[in-house]
């Protein structure tokens, strides 16, 4: 897939939160999250901890709206394969009336995004 498309709309990035840690150390150690068992100090500990918090926050809410949009697009029937709610269900791990609720939030999302 081509990446032109992108490369013609404008879209506003965000910028990722910093999220520190060691990937892949060369011996296995007790497990490590992003470095919060090595803070002391408990204030630092609580304000790392705020800050991953709202950034996964962020990051799931934002990975839900894509998903929503994805669904939406799946259900258009102007699509040749075009997925029943059942299928989209299916595909994600849902209920149908779920599907039915992100496909339908998708469908709004797709309405607020500026047409290319």
């Amino acid at each position: 897939m081509s990446d032109s498309s992108a490369d013609r709309s404008p879209q506003r990035r965000l910028r990722p939160a910093p999220l520190l840690f060691e990937p892949g150390l060369a011996e296995q150690e007790a497990e490590h999250f992003f470095d919060l068992d090595s803070i002391e100090d408990p204030r630092e500990l609580l304000t790392r901890a705020t800050e991953l918090t709202l950034a996964f926050r962020a990051a799931a809410e934002r990975a839900s709206d894509f998903q929503a949009l994805a669904a939406a697009q799946l259900a258009d029937p102007r699509r040749f394969d075009s997925l029943s709610l059942d299928e989209i269900a299916e595909s994600a791990d849902w209920t149908p009336d779920y599907a039915a609720k992100m496909v339908e939030y998708g469908r709004g999302l797709q309405q607020r995004r500026p047409v290319d």
